[in-house]
């Protein structure tokens, strides 16, 4: 078995040769990219009835882009899908693609809600969450926040604690839920008058 330093040493020499490779050309696809392919080890105390571990894992050297599946090829596939999502998402916002071999960097959504009603955002994820922080973008939705096959549980939270039915809201997405909350008239001065959050 190759050791983990080995592991690093030979990734960075294959994203090295790409990085090189790439300056023949200015549109690259999947296959200009170092890519590592690993068997994954299951985690026996593992337990969602949303999400499943992949025996296998493809990724992209110095890029946090992944693909699961239960075989090299599909993970391989599913590799491919993220990638192709990546790349039409950032097409129309007139960005580039990241450079293959290169450490490419975290990028955030735009965090507009916690801007809009910060105050309503910390009180949501202390008192609904049962966090003491959390990131929240405009892209972040209730799927965010749990492994629940359904957000039955944290719509009921939602109404205890503010009053407000957010079950129709299809897409989840906590900047929506805020605007509901906030349209109710709640401020962050009636929270004196409020019990403090339930961590159970």
């Amino acid at each position: 078995m190759t050791s983990a330093p080995t592991a690093r040493f030979k990734n960075q020499i294959a994203a090295y040769w790409k990085r090189l490779l790439s300056f023949r050309k200015k549109d690259w696809e999947l296959n200009d990219y170092p890519i590592v392919i690993r068997e994954h080890e299951f985690d026996p105390h593992f337990s969602s009835g949303r999400f499943t571990q992949h025996r296998y894992v493809a990724s992209i050297v110095n890029w946090a882009v992944t693909g699961g599946g239960e075989t090299p090829a599909d993970a391989l596939l599913s590799l491919q899908i993220n990638f192709q999502a990546i790349r039409d998402r950032r097409r129309p916002e007139g960005k580039p693609m990241i450079r293959p071999g290169v450490n490419a960097p975290i990028e955030f959504a735009a965090q507009e809600v916690g801007s809009i009603n910060r105050e309503l955002s910390e009180d949501f994820i202390q008192r609904v969450l049962n966090l003491d922080w959390a990131w929240i973008s405009d892209e972040s939705s209730l799927w965010d926040f749990h492994t629940d096959e359904t957000n039955e549980q944290i719509w009921a939270k939602i109404l205890a604690v503010y009053g407000v039915d957010v079950s129709d809201i299809e897409s989840a997405r906590l900047s929506e839920i805020f605007d509901r909350i906030a349209a109710t008239g709640w401020s962050a001065s009636r929270l004196s008058n409020e019990s403090p959050p339930n961590r159970n």
